[in-house]
């Protein structure tokens, strides 16, 4: 009971002061407080984009063509003999051994004079590797390098024999020999090793698809042919004496007029029949000439066609195998090389899923 008494004691106190607090609101502010307004949110000014530039007034930038791919003359792949050359291709690497494994001394340009000293043709090549190799002079512009303890106070070799090489280091290849006694012209030393100018002798390696020994070259060059051995004897001149005819009189037959040799004529045609051959129904179709374009690649397998094949620049795959019947073309100096070919594309007998093409020309592409 008095439980309860005190709970409706407590609630009627809490509901007197709820009631004082509505009906006494608080003072007003003093008349000397600031006057304090609500904050009211501005709308910022929402900053334009730039405006974009018309098209007609934006410079308009010449549009790159890509560049047009340089076809050279085509390659002779006659063999070089001793004598005078031309090159006919740019930067071609002049090597101190023959093949890709030589270190490079020096590099020629098209139209420059080189001097053959023999071409060599190695047995075993790598697939896009040429392997018929020129043996030349070594160029003036190539490094000659000799070890400076063996030349003596007089610039000469004081051992027997002196090797030169191509690099300042016994890694570097050689590209000839000096005697004793032989006299040298120092242009620079560099460590233990002194520079020399290329003296006679000295030799280095280009891959032979890159000179010619054409005639024209070689004059338009200011170089005279190399004298190549005929295997042909010469033949004694004979004279050869013309019996004299004598002078002898024939009657000619009268000829007769024109009408009687229509009118012959037409009675031959009219009583001969001509006589049509058959046309065969299985004759072959006509040769399919094509060109392709890739590199050319050797081919060792046994099941393959032939020993060469062009094959994509992009991806390397397999396009054509080259076939030539011509002796005349050694297409082992055409590996590595991308090339143009033209020719007569067919099937292989036994192999009738795989393209042959007969070569009949070959452009080489710089």
């Amino acid at each position: 009971m008095k439980m309860k008494l005190s709970l409706i004691l407590a609630i009627a106190v809490s509901g007197n002061l709820f009631a004082q607090s509505v009906t006494n609101p608080p003072p007003p502010p003093p008349l000397d407080a600031p006057l304090i307004l609500p904050e009211t949110k501005v709308n910022k000014p929402v900053a334009k984009p730039p405006a974009k530039k018309s098209s007609a007034s934006a410079a308009k930038k010449p549009a790159v063509k890509p560049a047009a791919k340089k076809v050279a003359s085509e390659l002779k792949s006659t063999p070089l003999v001793a004598g005078p050359s031309v090159v006919v291709a740019n930067h071609v690497n002049v090597r101190t051994r023959a093949g890709m494994s030589g270190e490079v001394l020096t590099k020629l340009t098209n139209g420059e004079p080189v001097t053959v000293l023999e071409e060599i043709n190695l047995k075993r090549s790598g697939p896009e590797v040429p392997s018929a190799w020129a043996k030349i002079a070594l160029p003036s512009s190539a490094h000659a390098w000799v070890k400076s303890s063996y030349i003596d106070a007089a610039k000469t070799v004081g051992p027997k024999k002196l090797n030169l090489r191509g690099g300042p280091g016994e890694e570097y290849g050689v590209v000839g020999q000096l005697m004793h006694g032989d006299a040298v012209t120092e242009i620079e030393t560099k460590g233990e090793w002194t520079r020399i100018a290329p003296p006679a002798g000295s030799y280095a390696f280009v891959a032979a698809q890159y000179l010619s020994q054409d005639p024209a070259a070689l004059t338009a060059a200011g170089l005279t042919s190399p004298i190549v051995a005929s295997t042909t004897p010469p033949t004694a001149a004979t004279v050869t004496e013309t019996p004299t005819v004598a002078a002898t009189t024939t009657e000619t037959p009268a000829t007769p007029a024109s009408s009687e040799i229509i009118s012959n004529e037409l009675a031959a045609a009219m009583s001969s029949t001509v006589t049509l051959a058959p046309v065969p129904d299985d004759l072959p179709p006509p040769p399919r000439i094509i060109q392709h374009e890739g590199i050319v690649r050797g081919n060792t397998s046994i099941q393959s066609p032939t020993k060469f094949e062009l094959v994509s620049p992009e991806n390397h795959h397999l396009i054509n195998y080259l076939y030539t019947a011509s002796t005349n073309l050694d297409l082992s100096r055409y590996k590595g090389l991308h090339i143009i070919v033209t020719g007569e594309e067919g099937l292989d007998e036994r192999w009738k899923f795989t393209p042959v093409i007969t070569i009949q020309k070959i452009q080489v592409l710089e």
